[in-house]
Formats: structure tokens, sequence, C-alpha cells
């Protein structure tokens, strides 16, 4: 599995959402599953899957699909 498609799945496992949704529209709160709990649970889940602990601020812009990955090159995750 490409660290693209384990981005995605974690979207859709935490959001409950169709991979088709996952594009720059994808924001937070734009589902209602997306809110401070599951934005948390988002968080543990892209912490774990790439091994990686991230700073406060990563997590506080982390506020969407595609920001999330620009974030992410910061921890050296390439996709």
């Amino acid at each position: 599995m490409t660290n693209k498609e384990k981005y995605e799945q974690i979207f859709i496992d935490c959001f409950a959402v169709e991979k088709s949704m996952l594009n720059d529209k994808f924001v937070y709160q734009c589902v209602t599953e997306w809110d401070s709990v599951g934005h948390m649970g988002m968080i543990a889940g892209v912490e774990e899957t790439f091994d990686i602990m991230m700073e406060t601020d990563d997590i506080i812009n982390f506020g969407s699909y595609t920001i999330g990955m620009e974030i992410l090159t910061k921890y050296q995750i390439e996709f």
C-alpha cells in the first residue's frame, strides 16, 4: 500500500466517506464526523500509521485533506 493509499484510508475510516470525496474541498467540518473529536482521532491515525509525532501547530493547521499532505511532507512522508 502506498503512502497516499494509507493516508486516504485514514480519512475513509475516520470520517466514513468515499474515496471520491477526498480532494481539496474536503476540509475541517465539511462532514459532521470531522469535528474536534474526529480531528484528534484522525491525527492519532496519521501518527500511528506513519510512525510520527506531529507538532501542535501542525495538528492545529491540519485543516484539510490537501493541507494534511503538505504538512506530512515536513515529516519526510512522500506522496
